[in-house]
């Protein structure tokens, strides 16, 4: 039988190849290429889960949830296009996740990035060694609305804002080595940081809430306030700037 995160590798690039075929259609633009590419990705992904882990409970954000997940160790939590508007925007900077939480931890996952030149693919049992990295620490933030404790870790680090699209896009960019520190307070939902914690955990790579409270998945209430993903040696000053913001 295909491992898990075989499955979750095969679903998100194959899901990316829809997305892009959607796009290439010519059929639609901005937002409404947004939503036909979520229809279209979303359909596949819940069709492919269900078929190869029918005893898994599933959460997407393009699916009215069933909250009969709750009863089950093994969820999936998906999101088919993690920037929408960036997908339709024809920009690089999205993501498909497909991550497995069990017993609401973010275990295992994939995070494709089909934008990128070629496509990128990210699995949790593929970790590598993160880039070294010298000098002062690159902060991803928002395109549009950055974190004020983001601005704040900034400034009192001498750091640098990049401004970037989704969150998997963000996490990646940690992962790659093109940046140090996500911090997200924002809002968000469990299916824009499931996978990409699961794959950052695998890289070394410090996963929280802001407050260093641990990432808890398959709950009632899907909406997760805030996230920091960095590299290790910048974890304890990171949250110690935030702990005096508050």
């Amino acid at each position: 039988m295909t491992t898990d995160t075989d499955l979750a590798a095969q679903l998100a690039v194959e899901a990316g190849r829809i997305l892009l075929d959607v796009r290439a259609s010519g059929q639609y633009e901005g937002k409404e290429l947004g939503k036909a590419g979520d229809a279209a990705a979303n359909r596949f992904l819940v069709d492919a889960l269900r078929a190869a882990r029918p005893e898994d409970g599933l959460l997407s954000e393009e699916e009215k949830d069933d909250e009969a997940r709750l009863g089950i160790e093994r969820v999936w939590i998906i999101d088919p296009v993690d920037g929408t508007r960036e997908y339709g925007e024809a920009r690089s900077d999205w993501a498909v996740h497909v991550g497995l939480a069990v017993n609401g931890v973010a275990t295992l996952g994939a995070v494709a990035l089909p934008g990128l030149e070629g496509g990128a693919l990210f699995r949790s049992d593929r970790p590598q060694s993160l880039p070294a990295h010298v000098g002062a620490p690159r902060l991803l933030v928002s395109r549009t609305r950055p974190a004020a404790e983001a601005l704040t870790v900034a400034e009192a680090l001498g750091g640098e804002l990049v401004p970037m699209g989704s969150a998997g896009a963000k996490a990646m960019a940690v992962v790659r080595g093109e940046a140090d520190i996500y911090l997200h307070s924002g809002g968000q939902y469990e299916w824009d940081s499931c996978a990409p914690v699961a794959v950052a955990k695998a890289f070394g790579l410090h996963c929280s809430r802001i407050d260093g409270a641990p990432l808890l998945y398959n709950r009632a209430d899907t909406y997760l306030p805030d996230l920091l993903i960095c590299r290790p040696e910048w974890t304890s000053r990171v949250l110690d700037t935030v702990a005096k913001t508050t």
